[in-house]
């Protein structure tokens, strides 16, 4: 999908900045106040049960791909079951955890900026993924009325 692609470009190459952005704020030029140390070690220990999420969604979709498509060649159905029975799109909900993980744990608060960036860029792909998926995986809307959250349970 077009969209796809220009969304994940942006994202990868915001991606890279998440990175390079702390270094330049924190160890270069000091562009903003520091965190506070607590709040970088609560970051930092925020990555491990995300990375367990991470792995059981993957676990529970052998469908996942790095682009939005319909595997029909290996039989792609709707996944119902562990995360996927709470919301509808549980890998972006643990990398928008993660993207704001990432600058707190390096001590950034322009990185911050960046990772609402990237947020946003993962709604709109949330959205765009979720139409094509109504319109293209067999019992996807049936599943959506089911599952009503895309990401967080309750509020979308």
């Amino acid at each position: 999908k077009y969209w796809d692609k220009l969304l994940m470009s942006v994202f990868f190459i915001g991606g890279i900045g998440l990175y390079l952005i702390p270094g330049f704020d924190v160890m270069r030029y000091e562009w903003s106040e520091p965190l506070p140390e607590w709040m970088r070690i609560l970051a930092l220990l925020i990555h491990l049960p995300c990375f367990l999420l991470l792995g059981w969604v993957m676990r529970e979709n052998t469908f996942l791909s790095q682009v939005v498509k319909i595997d029909k060649d290996r039989g792609h159905k709707v996944v119902t079951t562990g995360p996927y029975a709470v919301v509808r799109h549980p890998m972006y909900i643990v990398v928008i955890i993660l993207l704001f993980a990432v600058p707190v744990a390096l001590g950034s608060r322009f990185a911050l900026i960046l990772a609402a960036f990237l947020t946003l860029l993962l709604i709109i792909r949330t959205n765009f993924e979720d139409r094509t998926l109504h319109e293209e995986l067999k019992g996807y809307p049936e599943y959506a009325k089911q599952t009503r959250y895309r990401l967080i349970p309750g509020i979308w």
